[in-house]
């Protein structure tokens, strides 16, 4: 038996293969996942599901297409509408990739879910370790400014290959340090 919580909406999950299982599921609008045989309420169970890179999965062997279901795309998928056909993910708009209500859920174009990424406060974290990370480098900030300074020079005779090589590094990173991507804190 499910308890039903305030204001909480339960649908059906339909997926290829789900009338070949045994038992049935259901999604809530505050993100719960349940299976059940006859009504979610009356003989629902609820799951935790597994986690699947951080997100919440549901891991089903169906016949001829064993998969696991993201729990946050099928409860989108069940109770959010596309606004337009770019929107292919859907992101969690609080950044817990563990809070599947509704409310937390967009679908989002590929533009709008790496903007929004960027704003993830362990993205946040990860950037301002990286930029205050003194080891385990090939560069330091001394041989980013020289290096900045010769992709600069309009009259420049060395090639970004040969640059790579001086300094033992990518030709990947010097195009990176050229664009600003990398070292981008580092004037020359």
């Amino acid at each position: 038996m499910v308890k039903k919580l305030p204001g909480e909406v339960w649908k059906p999950l339909q997926f290829p293969g789900w009338k070949h299982l045994r038992k049935q599921y259901a999604l809530s609008s505050l993100g719960r996942i349940a299976s059940y045989t006859k009504d979610v309420v009356a003989d629902g169970k609820l799951l935790q599901g597994s986690l699947t890179t951080g997100y919440k999965t549901l891991n089903l062997h169906r016949p001829g297409n064993n998969g696991t279901l993201y729990i946050h795309r099928e409860i989108a998928r069940l109770f959010l509408k596309k606004s337009s056909p770019k929107n292919k993910y859907v992101i969690h708009l609080n950044h817990n990739k563990l809070d599947n209500a509704v409310k937390n859920l967009k679908w989002a174009s590929l533009e709008e879910m790496i903007e929004h990424q960027q704003h993830s406060p362990a993205k946040i974290a990860y950037k301002k370790v990286q930029a205050n990370r003194t080891v385990g480098l090939k560069l330091n900030a001394t041989k980013v400014k020289s290096i900045k300074k010769v992709l600069n020079d309009k009259n420049r005779k060395i090639t970004i290959k040969k640059l790579a090589e001086k300094y033992g590094v990518s030709e990947m990173t010097m195009y990176r340090i050229k664009s600003g991507e990398n070292w981008g804190r580092i004037r020359q």
